[in-house]
C-alpha cells in the first residue's frame, strides 16, 4: 500500500513548492521517480526540490547528458533523465551506480525507460505530472508506506 497526494498547480512556483515539501522528508540514499509527458514539469519539480535541499546554481534538464550532479548543498543530489537510455544500460549495467549511491538523493526522470537500472534502489516517492491545459498541471506524489 502507499499514500498518494494529488494537487493542481497553475504556475511553476506552485510545482516547485510541492517539490520542496517532498524534499524536506528525503534523506541520503532516497530516489524519487518522475513520470509525465514531455514538458509536463518534471525538471521544474526537481528544481523546487533542489532549492529546498540547498542547491543554489542552475537546475536544468539532463536530457542530453544523462545526469547532472549538484554538490553545493548539504547532501549531494543527482538528477537523471533516462529518456535516451533505453538499451544503453544493457552494455553497462553499472552505468548509474554513482548517481544512485547511498550518499546522495537522486531524482530520476523517465524511470520507465529502464526500470532494470533502478533495481535495488530505495524509492522514496513516485511523482506523476500531467498537463491539464494551459499552465495547469496535476501532480501526484505517491509514497510507499513505511
Amino acid at each position: 500500500m502507499s499514500a498518494a497526494e494529488r494537487a493542481e498547480t497553475t504556475r511553476a512556483e506552485e510545482t516547485e513548492q510541492l517539490a520542496a515539501r517532498l524534499a524536506a522528508s528525503l534523506r541520503p540514499g532516497d530516489v524519487v521517480l518522475l513520470s509525465g509527458e514531455l514538458g509536463s514539469g518534471k525538471t521544474t519539480f526537481v528544481r523546487g526540490a533542489c532549492r529546498a535541499l540547498g542547491v543554489h546554481g542552475p537546475v536544468t534538464s539532463p536530457t542530453f547528458t544523462l545526469a547532472r550532479r549538484y554538490e553545493d548543498g548539504p547532501v549531494p543530489v543527482s538528477h537523471l533523465d533516462l529518456y535516451r537510455l533505453a538499451g544503453v544500460a544493457a552494455d553497462d549495467p553499472s552505468l548509474l551506480d554513482e548517481e544512485l549511491g547511498p550518499d546522495r538523493i537522486a531524482f530520476v526522470e523517465w524511470p520507465e525507460a529502464d526500470e532494470a537500472q533502478l533495481t535495488g534502489t530505495r524509492v522514496a516517492a513516485r511523482v506523476r505530472l500531467e498537463h491539464l491545459g494551459g499552465d495547469r498541471r496535476a501532480v501526484t506524489v505517491e509514497r510507499p508506506d513505511p
